[in-house]
């Protein structure tokens, strides 16, 4: 086969995939999937609390374990992968980000509101000052145009980030508007440029297919689509699809295989992410994928249609971080419907 280009493929099953089960996984759990994982040749494992480095938190979920025993956990069992972490300033700090790169991150993936790129400047420098490699990200990318979001990535370049790029983080872009802000980022910078995908609309796989078309050398992906909300993008569905159209990931598929059915028997039991009404309509509205389960719950207990808040956190532009929102989203329901 005649391969155009080489993609990486990021692995956040064990950082991102927290979300869907209240940030739970054990250190059995962790180690299964860091090991099947690393069989695969994934080259990068990404694991942590959903919403990254200092976030467990009563607003928006305690995890079973703290960083430094998840990191610990994943570090051991990694002999061909490099482990990833992620954080947002704010919920991350500085002295979380030295103890990550000491206890063995090799890369430390900033991410920042999309439009609030001066806010990672200094965390980008500590990794780059501690030896990891330093990445940034853009959430919530579908608030901003494309020139907008290719203005941050480069700014964040000029503050040392390796990689930059964007989130859909509401899992809201069809392929067309993938491209669109993939080729202005590229265009706009000289290191690769990541994508990560949801699938609120069942099209996560084309989402990441059409990024790597318009130029994006790094691609997210979870074993199962183990994510916040509907899931990411599937890895391994995406790993041999790529193949399909002519890239190389590196990643053996046999394997990849087999590690997503580790996922499946020992991450998720009751079940994967399933798109269904609530996940569709959060990805219209363009609601954070991580609200899901805080929605349906305090609905549930109002009695209000959770799509309908939904519609009404669209209208505000909630953001991550912004859960405290969720009640008075519910009251406002109520009041329309008396």
């Amino acid at each position: 086969m005649n391969h155009r280009k080489r993609v990486q493929v990021y692995d956040a099953t064990l950082r991102d995939g927290q979300h869907a089960v209240g940030h739970q996984l054990d250190t059995g759990q962790l180690r299964a999937y860091a090991e099947a994982a690393d069989r695969a040749g994934i080259p990068v494992v990404e694991v942590g609390h959903g919403n990254g480095l200092g976030a467990s938190s009563l607003l928006i979920g305690r995890a079973r374990l703290d960083d430094a025993a998840m990191l610990t956990t994943v570090r051991e069992v990694l002999t061909r992968s490099r482990m990833a972490v992620f954080m947002t300033p704010g919920w991350g700090t500085g002295a979380q980000v030295r103890m990550a790169v000491g206890l063995g991150a090799d890369v430390v993936r900033v991410a920042v509101h999309c439009t609030m790129s001066d806010v990672a400047e200094r965390h980008l420098a500590l990794v780059r000052e501690l030896g990891a490699e330093a990445q940034a990200v853009l959430l919530m990318s579908h608030m901003a145009e494309p020139a907008r979001l290719a203005e941050e990535c480069a700014r964040l370049v000029g503050f040392g980030a390796q990689a930059v790029g964007i989130m859909d983080s509401a899992g809201t872009y069809l392929p067309q508007e993938v491209e669109a802000r993939i080729g202005a980022i590229v265009r706009a910078v000289e290191v690769p440029v990541v994508f990560h995908a949801h699938n609120n609309l069942s099209v996560a796989v084309a989402n990441a297919l059409a990024a790597a078309e318009a130029g994006a050398g790094v691609l997210d992906a979870c074993a199962r689509g183990f994510g916040a909300g509907a899931g990411n993008c599937q890895i391994e569905a995406l790993v041999p699809v790529l193949r399909r159209v002519g890239y190389e990931t590196g990643i053996d598929v046999a394997a990849l295989f087999a590690a997503a059915d580790v996922a499946q028997e020992r991450l998720m039991p009751g079940g994967g992410p399933v798109v269904d009404s609530v996940s569709v309509m959060s990805g219209l509205a363009g609601v954070f994928s991580g609200f899901r389960r805080p929605v349906l719950k305090a609905a549930q207990e109002a009695g209000v249609d959770p799509l309908a808040v939904f519609v009404e956190l669209g209208r505000r532009q909630v953001v991550a971080g912004q859960e405290d929102q969720i009640p008075d989203a519910v009251r406002t329901v109520l009041g329309a419907a008396s």
